[in-house]
């Protein structure tokens, strides 16, 4: 299984807005990752149908978690974004004829495999991939510190 780049820069939106510690906009983000501006809207979109991210329109306004992120759950984004969790044909609604839809263990394995997946991501929150020194953290102070108006009058 994969997942999409969408799914994959859903999560980063949300370790990006964790990290941020105040409102992030779609520029910021899209810069910081190198993405274009509408690609992470389309993804704002679904994050904010889903209500894991509040954003503000205007001056001062911008993107941020609608609750804490230790309470936004992994396989939760996941589920969220992701559009096709159908392993075999016989996942597909409607797609199947097969006589042993709901007696094969085929079925049964997959199921609980996918299951175990969710489970499985649902052990970390957003708060959990972020709040370590080798990720975003690091990453967003290097930034901010090449940045930083009195380093830049220094020079």
């Amino acid at each position: 299984m994969k997942l999409t780049s969408q799914t994959n820069y859903a999560v980063r939106m949300l370790m990006f807005c964790d990290s941020k510690n105040e409102r992030a906009t779609v520029k910021e983000i899209a810069a910081f990752y190198s993405l274009p501006e509408r690609f992470l809207f389309n993804i704002l979109q679904r994050l904010t149908a889903a209500h894991l991210v509040e954003t503000t329109r205007g001056r001062g306004g911008g993107i941020r978690l609608a609750r804490p992120a230790d309470q936004i759950r992994l396989g939760d984004v996941v589920r969220t974004i992701e559009e096709n969790f159908e392993m075999a044909e016989c996942f597909e609604a409607g797609g199947t004829d097969c006589p042993l839809i709901n007696t094969c263990g085929l079925n049964k394995a997959l199921s609980e495999a996918l299951q175990s997946f969710f489970e499985s991501l649902n052990r970390y929150s957003i708060a959990d991939l972020t709040g370590n020194e080798y990720n975003i953290d690091v990453l967003m102070r290097l930034n901010l510190a090449m940045k930083d108006p009195i380093r830049d009058e220094a020079r």
